[in-house]
């Protein structure tokens, strides 16, 4: 068993004088070990110095969004930035945008190509048989307003769907909720002319004023011009303009950290739009159920109070999902 001995390697005498030979090192290839209190610090660490002793270090990585400003610091990127892949410096985080070929696209824009093609197959069908009596029976021009919000309401897949910019985010503003105006206004104008023919024939025999299809277009327009004066109003207090949004996606890793490119259209802002046409469509179910009851030849009454219930159901599950969940290029 050995001891650990001393041994002269080299003397002093105004300089130093070493025996290389003589030095033995317990290593596998007999390299001189460093002789220094700590090793320099790798790319993207910071020196963190032992307090008393200038000499010696810790090497302590930047973590997050950090990088390596200095030999002994380490600072945040900016918010749209984010540290390069050994941490010397920042880098642009990327910006995405909901693609035409994603899944969340690809569905809603099937769908709605064919409620294009069936509702416009619908319109061409009404307009080719115009003057028959089943088409008269219906309400032809309320038909007409009716299925135009429909096809507005298809449409407006395709700008919530597309690149934003300043023209496709006035689209969305435009469109976001006149589909639906223009819907629920013709079906309320149906429900409050069944509604006040019905009362009026409990009074006299007279028919009530206001029910000519003329008179019934005029109304439904009269509805449609609130939306769309809204719509005037919100373009010149908020101009539409595109922002990126890095904090939906602002990851624990940095590397997965991505800037979503959205509309300026605000959670209040969509309340606001929609809201009309919510007003619209609990209105007509207010009168759908007055008009439950009418004598068969309004049988009409009956599918718009089924339709009107439904669409209740639908809002009231739709809303809670939509605003209560998180947000991302998707929603």
């Amino acid at each position: 068993m050995s001891t650990a001995e001393y041994k002269v390697i080299g003397h002093w005498t105004n300089q130093l004088h070493l025996n290389m030979e003589a030095l033995q090192w317990v290593t596998d290839d007999y390299i001189l070990p460093a002789s220094v209190c700590s090793l320099p610090c790798r790319t993207g660490e910071r020196k963190k110095v032992v307090k008393g002793v200038s000499c010696c270090w810790h090497c302590e990585r930047c973590e997050g969004y950090q990088f390596q400003a200095s030999e002994f610091t380490c600072e945040l990127c900016s918010y749209e930035m984010r540290p390069n892949q050994n941490r010397t410096g920042c880098q642009p985080i990327p910006i995405i945008k909901l693609e035409w070929y994603s899944p969340w696209a690809l569905v809603p824009v099937f769908i709605s190509v064919l409620g294009i093609i069936t509702t416009t197959f619908v319109i061409v069908t009404f307009v080719r048989y115009n003057d028959t009596p089943i088409v008269r029976a219906s309400g032809r021009e309320m038909s007409y307003v009716l299925l135009t919000g429909i096809f507005l309401c298809y449409t407006v897949t395709f700008p919530m769907i597309a690149a934003p910019d300043v023209a496709v985010c006035s689209l969305r503003r435009i469109f976001l909720g006149l589909g639906m105006c223009f819907s629920y206004a013709a079906l309320l104008t149906k429900t409050n002319r069944i509604h006040r023919i019905f009362e009026q024939g409990k009074k006299a025999v007279t028919a009530p004023r206001f029910i000519s299809p003329a008179s019934q277009l005029i109304i439904t327009s009269s509805l449609i011009s609130v939306q769309l004066l809204g719509v005037l109003v919100w373009f010149a207090a908020d101009p539409p303009h595109t922002f990126v949004d890095y904090g939906e996606q602002r990851t624990q890793d940095p590397g997965n950290a991505r800037g979503v490119l959205k509309c300026d259209i605000s959670d209040l802002s969509l309340i606001c739009s929609l809201g009309y046409s919510i007003l619209l469509m609990v209105t007509c179910t207010v009168y759908a159920i007055k008009t439950r009851s009418v004598p068969e030849t309004f049988n009409e009454a009956k599918p718009i109070g089924f339709t009107m219930y439904t669409t209740c159901i639908i809002w009231l599950a739709f809303i809670p999902i939509f605003f209560g969940t998180a947000q991302s290029e998707e929603r």
